[in-house]
Parts: structure tokens; C-alpha cells; sequence
């Protein structure tokens, strides 16, 4: 599959960047809000964008986004398992 974005001509400029840095920041930024909302994970998001699982998470902090992310819930039980 492949997903078409008109971006205009002058946006790589205004940010700053070439525009092949241009797309695959945009291609990064998508993975990573992929991950955030628990739609893919951290080994499918880095394979979207052809980079290992290692790189992708260190790449999480420039957007904020934590390489965990567990609720309450999810959290005592991960504690539970690794208590017994």
C-alpha cells in the first residue's frame, strides 16, 4: 500500500531540511503517533519506516512519546509476573 501526501514545495525549506529529510521525518512522525495510540507496535512501526526496533525507540524522545506506556492495571499485573 501506499499513502500519497501533497506537500508544498517550499515546505521542506521552511523546515529547515532537504526534502528526502523531509519525508522520512514525516514518515517517522507518523510511525511514532501510530505506536502512541497503541495501533501498531514499537517492532511494526519500526519496520514501517525500515528501521530496527532499537533505533525507532530511541528516536520516541524527540516526540515525547514514552517507550512504555502502561496503565494501573497493566502495570500491577506486569509486577504480579515478575514477583512469582
Amino acid at each position: 500500500m501506499q499513502i500519497l501526501v501533497d506537500v508544498p514545495a517550499h515546505m521542506p525549506d521552511a523546515a529547515q531540511c532537504s526534502p528526502q529529510q523531509f519525508m522520512q521525518d514525516a514518515k517517522l512522525a507518523m510511525a511514532v503517533k501510530l505506536f502512541e495510540m497503541k495501533r501498531l507496535s514499537s517492532a511494526m512501526a519500526a519496520s514501517l519506516i525500515g528501521m530496527s526496533r532499537v533505533q525507532f525507540l530511541s528516536e520516541l524522545h524527540r516526540f515525547n512519546v514514552p517507550m512504555i506506556n502502561l496503565d494501573q492495571h497493566e502495570l500491577a499485573q506486569d509486577l504480579l509476573f515478575t514477583l512469582e
